[in-house]
Formats: structure tokens, C-alpha cells, sequence
């Protein structure tokens, strides 16, 4: 099949179909439809579009402002909404544009966008405007994008039952076709009855890529005879609430069912009169039902041949009783596929009751009134899926008779998948605050106080170990504070609040507390940007000296700033009587405001991550000329920088000495709150640049063209990967070239919270042709091929569960990508082998695994393009019935970093034709390290020969030796070094030394290096009380060399540094581990050896320093009693004890 000439700016040029679009494009072309078609009629109408973002419609904004020329040309305005309700009330006022003859246009069709929590906050202004009605040339749709399953939101939630209370008409889309086809028919229903109507969108429709009849006329629409009352039923200028009732009950929504009649939007779509049998289904359910049917091999003549037929709803409320019962007429039995709290099954019984003829209807169970203890046919928890209708759909039929060869193979195959769908979850990607994210900081509460968190990025607070547990709903924050505190014997608490929401409706909250006079500190989380859904501006442009200067004219009295140094802003804009504090200040100062009764707040500055560094690309935002390394060899692997980051930039490095910490340089987004860790293993370089690696010449050869798989119905493609890493782009390239190759493409991404870092799952169904693909979301079983971008999230339990032994191919990226565990966990890593094997098991032979990410940074110099290369590389394995012609176009379509990526490409393709040399080229993540026991202990007679000299070397080799056990003297060899070289002031000065050498072999350019160290002769502490840590310049290499040849005062009376607290428990550590050895070694037995090989390696968790070493000592003293205990007692109690 040739390739089409395709461009993205297609999607929005009226001109050009079929074409390419997500559901949230949809609305913007939906909107420029209905402005031509007005055109067309002789119409000069405008257009208004506002709401409040949240997922799935998340980037309508977006989607609008990068579309504003063409919305401009047409005469349709896009106004950011501050909240929902606001917004929806902006709507109701276009209706009434052209009331007083001050028009500038016929009339306004509005959109209304937000999610499900938003409708519910917008009832009051929905049911007035609705009952005040439309414009005869507007028209109003609300799209109200729901989330069943709570992927991204803090409650599941439906919303048709909220807009059913006001009257208002639903339709329900089934995929991003009717999002258009929908759409249209909306706005010319609003304007025929009246009445607003809800648009309902979800993440498998509205998040979802599919190609598009994008014809302005597609929609051929009549209008019904329907009796109208005087004067219509359109807006009125001079109105009054009881006619209005009257209208909406008597008229309106009778108008509503006749146009849905007159325009059969629901329909028969499969089967004929004298059927017995009938499914329906509206929306995203229409799509799982006719995937349901495939999955019993039910096709349309096979419907028919066993008396099945099946009616589509587009109206799901008010549903036209008049097709419905024609359609109905004869039938026995009548199964509603619907999900959640049923409205459609209601109506049906609604529509049949007084004419019932022995007709069942099965839909939340099988016929009657639900029970507590009832088996449920279609619950209203979650949502449904494919695989539960067709078994559910499959048992009725054969207790209905209809019980065929192709139902049974159908039932036989969704119980092998069910069966198969057993894989356990080894390891979980959780979301996370990305680096350098100023929650990462400003969420900390002090010790004995706990805080609540709200909506937005700062949720994730909940699982960070923070104090901070239990939240409300968008703009409620703190207000729950004001009913439980007088129940409490808690005095006091912090409530985290973001900009965003404090914009959106928080405000009110504080005022709430202001008035009910309670204690509470609010902190306000200023980043300059609503972060959760993509880093949109604050509406109104609210910045944080308006905050100040608000909440200041409320009432609060005590008003702190706290903000990065990096930040500092400028104070003239601020109210005058503000404290000011730099961020590490932060503890100290929430400490003193816990204490202040009443209602306080502390504004916390810092623009977040995420945005500083899409800023910083386009020169917008300043770029410290500043880099953060860490001195292995110093580094203790104790944790602690983690600990007081938080962040993720913070990767594990794998030593003979153990596992210690580097910064992930190309992840870091320099917010330098690593440098608290208490350690002076970092150094700052100011004027040094990430040295750009020789990258690898490959010469390609030329590569084989692949068999492409045959598509037998839909091919069904599963991507993951990392959030934020580009794998919705691999999906959206996908999509693209099966267009550009004529065939038919659905991508449905999992957006939201899973951006933050999260595991991404996007779904691809490829078909010969559009009408092909139903149902985009993949089901249990149905992968044909697997591209994975991230180990973890490619052997979780809900990806292996997609896949089938001998259907799906897999390619996947074997890189340890290290998750969100690892700031709190110092031992944490990933089960790469586990994950691997799992992986092996299920798709065997057909499974591809190397380290894509490697293979990038050697041959592209960056690991970004990994996924491009995954994708090379399951291309060439014959996984993907797409043409390279396509795949190319599509890429350059895309535009970004085109020739990287299409190299990226052919590298992938080349890896898996040639994996030996492709590995060849990876350079290993470590040194290699020492193997054998004997190499592990001489490696570590040398190190301590250095470390002080002979002397030791050989006190360390007798102790050793004296153990004949290997995994006992393993133990040993590794905890007695680690006692023996405590990294005390000579040492710490001596691996200092070395600290440009090995930044010079990372870093080029002529920088300079700053020490961050806590010297213990100038004293001090900081606000936490810990040793106050002060920078040193690249001077401080002199007085360092010269300490470290004080060594031989080590140990010695004349030792400055021997009478502090640490040396003296350092060296009484030694004396009692070589004490405890004489103690357990002769005494060891099978039944002991465990605990025995425990305490020996014990002082392994003693690392840090000062007073991070001080609490790991006092953890590994208790963990010693117990050990010693179970030794004592012949190994009884040995389990406990050794775990």
C-alpha cells in the first residue's frame, strides 16, 4: 500500500480527511466544525471555550492555546477558567450575548470542560443555567471527563447522575469519532431543546489517538416536528424559576428525546426484527461489547444466525423510549453492558414496565432488584472490560441455548487467559516527585507535628514517609482541620496547599479557618505552575506578593516567606511585615508557627522542577553554572543526602567497598538540597560541563527488511516505560505511521499522576482499517507485541498479564532504571533478575532484552533515545505490520531531534541482528570488581596498608584468617575492614585529595571546586542542630593534604580529633568486634551460622557520619544484643534474630 503525504497541521485544517487526532484535539476541531457548519447555514456565530483542567481532560488548554490562530480566525475565544463553576457560569452568560440586542454575532456555542469532581462542584450554576437555557444560535456542550477506575484522580466518580438531576441531555461517545460525530449533534440538540448537554469523555475516548473522518458535514441532522411552547424553549431575558421548571419538565426534555428520535442516534446495529435476544451498550461500553463479541467469535451474520441483535445508545439520558421499544419489540431477554451506577438499565425497565411481555432484563444482576449477598452480572464498582462481558455475555448465551462451537472455543480461551494471568508483582514503579522538585522540601514537617495534603503534585507526600496522611477535595484543604480539631487532642497542624488550588477555590478554605479561629498553618507551595497537568500558568497571572498581600488583607497575622536562595525574590512587591527565611530554615521556622494559635501560613517559593527545566531549554529560566558531585571513595553509602533530598537524581554506585551514591547529571535539575546530607563526600564545580562521552562510530550495515505480521483483525501493541521519558511519543509515532500507511490506529495513553515518574502503560490497536478497532485498551491476553522501556514496569503483573505465550513478541530495555524506594531505602535495589526470568517465562523464545539505554548514551551520547531504539529494534523483529517508509515519515513528522531519532532507530534495529557486537559495545556500569574471596581480601589489605599501614594490614589479615568458614570469613573480612578504616578526619583529607582527578574524568572544562564540609574545630549548628556544614574553596586542597599526612597521630593520646564522641565509639567498636569474634567463632555450628555471618557483617550498617553514624550505631547495638542472644541460645530464635 503506497504511503499518504500527511502533515500535523492537518488536524485542525477542515480541508484535509481523514486525519489523525486525540480526543482532546477533537474538541478544538469540533469547535472549527461547528463554526463552518453555522458558516454554511448562513450563521454568523461565535464561539467560547473554558472549564478547568483536570485528567483525562487535563490538555485541553494546551490544545487550545497552541491552536489559538485558527480558533482566533474563526471567531472562537479560549479563556482559562479559574475554577469550574466560574467558568461554567462565563458559558451561561455567552447564551445570553445577543439577549439585549448587543450582540456582535447570532449566537455563542460554548464548551465546557472539566473532570468529574469539577461537575459536582458546578451543580448550582449548572442547574440554573440549564433551566435558563440556550441560545437558538448557541448551544452549550459540557464535556465531563470522568475516571472510573480513580488511575488519576482521589475518588472514582461517573457524572451523568449529576447532569440527569438538572435535566440535562447526555450523549456518550464511543472513541474520538464520535467525540466529532457527538459533538455536533450536541450543539444543534441544545439549541433545538434548550438544554445544555453533557458530552461524556473518558480515558479510553478522550485520551485516545484514532484516525478520523474530520468532515464539517459528516453530520446530516433534521429537526422534528415537536409542539413548542409560546415564545420556545431557548433563553429568555425576562424569566421566572417556576416557568422555567415548567418548560424543562413539560417541554424540554421531551424535545430532547424527539430529536434523539428524529436523528436515531440510538440505533439497531446488528440483527433483525424477531430476535430474541438483545445487547445494548452506550460509550466506552459499546466499544468492550463488540470486542466481547469478537471474543466469542460472534461476528454480525453470526448475531443474526442465533437471534442476538444489538441496539447502540448515543443519548444515554433521556433515552429515546420510543426507538428503544420498537427496537425491544419480541425480544426475551434484554442484557445492558453498562458500568458503574446504571442509568441506562433504569431507563429501559422505565421504558417497558406497563408492557413487559414476560421480557427479562439482565443488567447489575440477572433481572430484579440488587441484594447485599446477590452474585452481580455487571458490577457498579470499577468499570468493566472486554474479557468479563464476553464470559458473562458467554454464560448467558449457552444457558439461553445459543450455545455454539465458536461461543465454547471463545469461553475455553478467555479461561486459558484468565489463567494465565497470574503473574505476581516483584517490584512496583511508583510516581514521584521529579528532581529537584520543591515539594521534595517543602512538604517536611517537624518531628511531633503532621501535616495533611491536598490536591496536586504534593499528594505523593502520602507515601514518602512525611507525617502527612489524609487529604480533601480540591479547595476544601484545611477546612476538615476546622471540624476535627475540637475533637482532637492534637493541637495543631500544617496543611500543604499549592498555588494552583489556592488560585482555584483554597482561598476560601483559609478564610474558613480564619473564621472559625482555628490552629492551623497553611502552607502555600509557590512553584509557578499548575505542575500536575503539564505546568499551565496560574490563571490571572497570581503570583506569590499577591498571595501575601491576600491572605495579609484576610486576617492572617503571622505570614512567613520561605524560598530557594537560588530564588531569592525581590521583597518591594511583598507586604512589609513578612519574616523572611532561606529554605533551610524551613524546620526552625515551622517549629516556632506550630507554636502561634490561630490561623498562620508560611509561602514557600520555589518554581518547580519540572517547569525550571523546560524553561531553562528555551533560555526563559537561569542555569546555575553549578554541578553536584559526589567522591565515591568518601561517600559511605549511608543514605542521608537522599534522606534530605528526596530525589531521584540520587543513584546508586556500585563499589568493592559497597554500595555508595552518584548524581544522575543528566536528570538533575540542580536544586543542590542533596548537599545537606551530612557528608563530605560532595563537591560543587563551578564552569564544568558534562563531558560529552566519544560517542561510538557505528557504520551500519544495511539491515534486512523484516517479515511484517499479517493483521487479523487488530494487532494489539502494549508500550511502556518510565513517566516523562517520551514513551507516549513512541505510541503517538506508532499511530501516526500506521495513518501515513493507510491503515487504521487507536493509542490510548495512561496520562496523569503515572507522569511523575510512574509506570506507562499506552495501548495501540493497528487494523486494515478504522472501523476495525472497538475497544483501544488492550485486554488480558490480546498482546501481540510488547515495546518496553522499563524493566519493572514491563514484568509487572498488569503488563504480563496482556501478554500470551507464543502470541506476543517482546522487545524490552533491560537497564536498571533505580525508582523513588531509593532515596529512603539505602539498601534498596531493583530484582533485575527476577524481573528478567519473569519476563522469560511468559513470552520465551520471542523475547528480546538488552540494555537500550547504555547502548544510547555510547552511540547517541544521551540514554533519552532508548525508547526510539526499543522500538527499532521490535520493528525489526517482525513485531510491527508497519512499513519503514511509514515509520520514517513519522518520525520526521513528529520533529524532534529527527536525526537522532531515526539513527536511534536503525541502532535498535541493528542490536537485535546483532547482539553479541551490541553488547560488546555497552560499557559495563562498574569497575570490574575483585571475584574471589582471596581478591576480595587483598584487595582490602592493600586499602588498609594505605589507609595507615602495615601494621593494620596485618591485625586485620590474623583475625581474618583465624575463620575457616568461607561465608563466615566473608563476613568478617568485609565488617572487621569496615571497623578498622573509620573515615576520621586524615582519611576524609586524604580521599579528598583525589576529588579533581576523578571529577576531571567525568566533568571537562576549567571549573572550580568547592568543599561543603563541617570541620569540628569551628563548631556551630545548623537549624536542624546537627554540625553546620560551610563551603571551602579549591585552597582547602592544602590544608587537606597536609592533615592527611597526620595519619600516624591516629589512635595515638596525641591525636586532636582521637577525644571526640565519634572516634571513641569508632575505636570501642573495633575492641568489640574483636571481642565478639573471640566470643562466637569457636562456638560456631550449622545451627548458629547464620547469626553468626549477621554479626559479623554487621558493621557493614554503620556507616555516615557524625550524627547520622551515631543513629546507624545505635540501630546496629540493638540488632548485635539480639544476635548474640540467639548465638547464646544454640540458635534458638535464630530466624528472628537473623533477619
Amino acid at each position: 500500500m503506497s504511503t499518504q503525504k500527511i502533515s500535523l497541521n492537518d488536524r485542525f485544517d477542515l480541508t484535509k480527511s481523514p486525519v489523525l487526532l486525540n480526543g482532546t484535539q477533537a474538541l478544538v476541531r469540533l469547535m472549527l466544525m461547528q463554526k463552518e457548519r453555522d458558516r454554511a447555514a448562513g450563521f454568523n456565530t461565535a464561539g467560547l471555550v473554558t472549564g478547568y483542567r483536570g485528567s483525562p481532560l487535563g490538555a485541553v488548554d494546551m490544545q487550545m492555546t497552541r491552536a489559538a490562530k485558527p480558533l482566533a480566525q474563526n471567531d472562537i475565544t479560549f479563556q482559562f477558567g479559574l475554577n469550574e463553576d466560574l467558568a461554567a457560569t462565563a458559558i451561561w452568560g455567552a447564551q445570553q450575548a445577543e439577549l439585549r440586542g448587543e450582540g456582535k454575532f447570532d449566537g455563542v456555542f460554548g464548551l465546557w470542560y472539566g473532570k468529574g469532581p469539577g461537575v459536582d462542584r458546578s451543580g448550582d450554576v449548572v442547574r440554573h443555567a440549564n433551566m435558563a437555557g440556550t441560545s437558538a444560535l448557541g448551544g452549550v456542550l459540557m464535556a465531563m471527563g470522568d475516571d472510573h477506575t480513580g488511575e488519576s484522580s482521589t475518588v472514582l466518580h461517573q457524572s451523568e447522575w449529576a447532569l440527569m438531576d438538572a435535566y440535562m441531555p447526555i450523549v456518550s461517545p464511543a472513541g474520538v469519532q464520535e467525540i466529532l460525530d457527538y459533538g455536533i449533534y450536541g450543539f444543534a440538540l441544545s439549541r433545538f431543546c434548550g438544554l445544555w448537554v453533557g458530552l461524556k469523555t473518558m480515558k479510553d475516548t478522550v485520551e485516545a489517538t484514532s484516525v478520523v473522518d474530520g468532515d464539517p458535514q459528516r453530520m446530516q441532522l433534521v429537526t422534528p416536528d415537536f409542539a413548542m411552547p409560546e415564545g420556545g424553549l431557548n433563553i429568555r431575558l425576562v424569566d421566572t424559576p417556576h416557568l422555567q421548571e415548567a418548560r424543562v419538565i413539560d417541554y424540554k426534555r421531551f424535545a430532547a428525546e424527539a430529536f434523539s428520535r428524529a436523528n436515531r442516534i440510538d440505533r439497531r446495529m446488528w440483527g433483525k426484527e424477531g430476535a430474541k435476544i438483545g445487547f445494548v451498550a452506550a460509550g466506552k461500553n459499546w466499544l468492550d461489547l463488540m470486542h466481547a463479541m469478537s471474543l466469542l467469535n460472534i461476528d454480525e451474520a453470526e448475531a443474526e444466525r442465533l437471534g442476538i441483535t444489538t441496539y447502540k445508545i448515543g443519548q444515554t439520558f433521556p433515552l429515546d423510549m420510543t426507538s428503544f421499544h420498537d427496537w425491544a419489540e419480541g425480544l426475551d431477554l434484554i442484557v445492558v453492558v453498562e458500568e458503574k451506577r446504571k442509568l441506562i438499565e433504569i431507563q429501559i425497565k422505565e421504558a417497558i414496565f406497563d408492557d413487559r411481555q414476560g421480557r427479562r432484563v439482565y443488567g447489575w444482576y440477572k433481572g430484579g432488584a440488587g441484594g447485599m449477598h446477590r452474585d452481580e452480572l455487571f458490577p457498579t464498582r470499577g468499570a468493566l472490560d472486554p474479557i468479563m462481558i464476553a464470559e458473562k455475555l458467554g454464560g448467558i448465551l449457552i444457558e439461553e441455548g445459543r450455545d455454539t462451537d465458536g461461543i465454547r472455543a471463545g469461553m475455553e480461551a478467555l479461561s486459558d487467559a484468565r489463567r494465565n494471568d497470574n503473574a505476581e508483582d516483584i517490584a512496583a514503579r511508583l510516581p514521584y516527585f521529579c528532581s529537584g522538585c520543591p515539594h521534595n522540601t517543602s512538604t517536611k514537617v517537624p518531628e511531633g507535628s503532621r501535616a495533611y495534603a491536598g490536591i496536586g503534585c504534593h499528594y505523593m507526600a502520602q507515601w514518602m514517609d512525611r507525617d502527612t496522611l489524609g487529604f480533601t477535595h480540591m479547595g476544601g484543604e484545611g477546612a476538615n482541620w476546622i471540624g476535627e480539631a475540637p475533637f482532637s487532642k492534637t493541637g495543631h497542624i500544617f496543611q500543604n496547599l499549592g498555588d494552583g488550588t489556592y488560585n482555584h477555590s483554597g482561598v476560601q478554605a483559609i478564610r474558613a479557618a480564619l473564621a472559625a479561629g482555628t490552629n492551623i498553618t497553611y502552607k502555600i507551595l509557590y512553584n509557578d505552575a499548575v505542575a500536575m497537568t503539564g505546568g499551565q500558568h496560574n490563571e490571572g497571572d497570581l503570583d506569590a506578593p499577591r498571595i501575601a498581600r491576600e491572605i495579609k488583607a484576610m486576617g492572617v497575622k503571622r505570614v512567613a516567606i520561605v524560598y530557594d536562595e537560588k530564588e531569592e525574590p525581590a521583597r518591594d512587591p511583598f507586604p512589609k511585615d513578612l519574616e523572611w527565611h532561606e529554605r533551610a530554615e524551613l524546620d526552625a521556622v515551622q517549629r516556632k508557627f506550630r507554636e502561634i494559635p490561630g490561623v498562620s501560613a508560611i509561602i514557600y517559593i520555589q518554581t518547580c522542577a519540572a517547569e525550571k527545566r523546560r524553561r531553562r531549554k528555551r533560555g526563559q529560566f537561569p542555569d546555575p553554572d553549578k554541578r553536584v558531585f559526589i567522591n565515591s571513595d568518601v561517600c559511605e553509602g549511608c543514605g542521608d543526602c537522599g534522606v534530605q533530598s528526596n530525589c531521584v537524581s540520587i543513584v546508586p554506585k556500585e563499589t568493592e567497598l559497597g554500595r555508595k551514591r552518584a548524581i544522575d547529571q543528566s536528570s538533575c535539575n540542580k536544586d543542590f538540597s542533596c548537599l545537606k546530607g551530612f557528608c563530605p563526600s560532595f563537591v560543587t564545580l563551578e564552569g564544568a560541563k558534562v563531558k560529552k562521552e566519544a560517542t561510538l562510530e557505528l557504520t551500519l550495515p544495511d539491515l534486512p527488511q523484516p517479515l511484517l505480521p499479517r493483521i487479523d483483525g487488530t494487532h494489539n501493541v502494549v508500550i511502556t516505560g518510565v513517566g516523562g521519558t517520551g514513551v507516549v511519543t513512541i505510541g503517538a509515532v506508532l499511530a501516526q505511521a500506521a495513518q501515513i500507511d493507510g491503515k487504521g490506529a487507536g493509542m490510548m495513553e495512561m496520562a496523569g499522576l503515572a507522569q511523575k515518574g510512574g509506570a506507562v502503560h499506552i495501548h495501540v490497536r493497528l487494523a486494515e482499517n478504522p472501523e476495525d478497532i472497538s475497544a483501544i485498551r488492550v485486554a488480558t491476553g490480546e498482546a501481540h507485541a510488547l515495546i518496553g522501556g522499563d524493566l519493572v514496569v514491563s514484568a509487572g503483573a498488569k503488563t504480563l498479564g496482556l501478554t500470551k505465550t507464543g502470541q506476543t513478541g517482546a522487545v524490552v530495555n533491560s537497564h536498571e532504571i533505580i525508582t523513588g524506594d531509593f532515596t529512603r531505602n539505602t539498601e534498596f535495589a531493583l530484582p533485575s533478575d527476577r524481573l528478567s526470568l519473569a519476563l522469560q517465562a511468559r513470552i520465551k523464545e520471542r523475547l528480546t532484552l538488552f540494555d537500550a539505554s547504555e547502548l544510547a548514551r555510547v552511540t547517541l551520547g544521551d540514554s533519552i533515545f532508548s525508547n526510539m531504539m526499543i522500538f527499532g529494534a521490535a520493528w525489526q523483529q517482525g513485531l510491527l505490520p508497519i512499513t519503514h517508509e511509514a515509520m520514517v515519515q513519522a518520525i520526521e513528522l513528529n520533529g524532534a531531534a529527527v536525526e537522532r531519532n531515526l539513527r536511534a532507530f536503525e541502532i535498535g534495529r541493528w542490536a537485535t541482528l546483532f547482539p553479541e557486537e551490541a553488547a560488546r559495545h555497552i560499557t559495563p556500569n562498574v569497575v570490574e570488581k575483585p571475584r574471589s574471596l582471596d581478591e576480595k581480601i587483598a584487595f582490602r589489605v592493600d586499602h588498609l596498608t594505605a589507609y595507615q599501614g602495615k601494621g593494620l594490614a596485618k591485625r586485620y589479615s590474623k583475625l581474618v584468617s583465624e575463620v575457616a568458614d568461607p561465608k563466615v570469613r566473608e563476613a568478617v573480612a568485609k565488617g572487621y575492614h569496615k571497623l578498622l578504616t573509620y573515615k576520621d578526619e586524615y582519611e576524609v583529607a586524604r580521599l579528598l585529595r583525589d576529588t579533581e582527578a576523578k571529577a576531571r574524568a567525568e566533568f571537562d572544562g576549567d571549573f572550580k571546586m568547592t568543599f561543603h564540609l563541617a570541620p569540628p574545630v569551628l563548631g556551630g549548628t545548623d537549624s536542624t542542630g546537627r554540625p553546620k556544614k560551610r563551603t571551602f574553596g579549591a585552597w582547602m586542597l592544602g590544608p587537606l593534604k597536609l592533615l592527611s599526612h597526620f595519619s600516624f597521630l591516629r589512635g595515638t593520646p596525641f591525636d586532636p580529633f582521637g577525644y571526640s564522641g565519634e572516634r571513641k565509639m569508632e575505636r570501642a567498636l573495633i575492641r568489640q568486634y574483636e571481642a565478639d569474634m573471640k566470643q562466637v567463632l569457636p562456638a560456631l555450628k550449622p545451627e548458629t551460622r547464620d547469626a553468626v555471618v549477621a554479626l559479623a557483617a554487621l558493621p557493614l550498617d554503620i556507616r555516615g557520619f557524625g550524627p547520622v553514624k551515631q543513629a546507624n550505631e545505635a540501630k546496629a547495638a540493638k540488632r548485635r544484643e539480639e544476635l548474640l542472644a540467639a548465638i547464646r541460645q544454640g540458635g534458638a530464635g535464630m530466624a528472628k534474630a537473623a533477619e
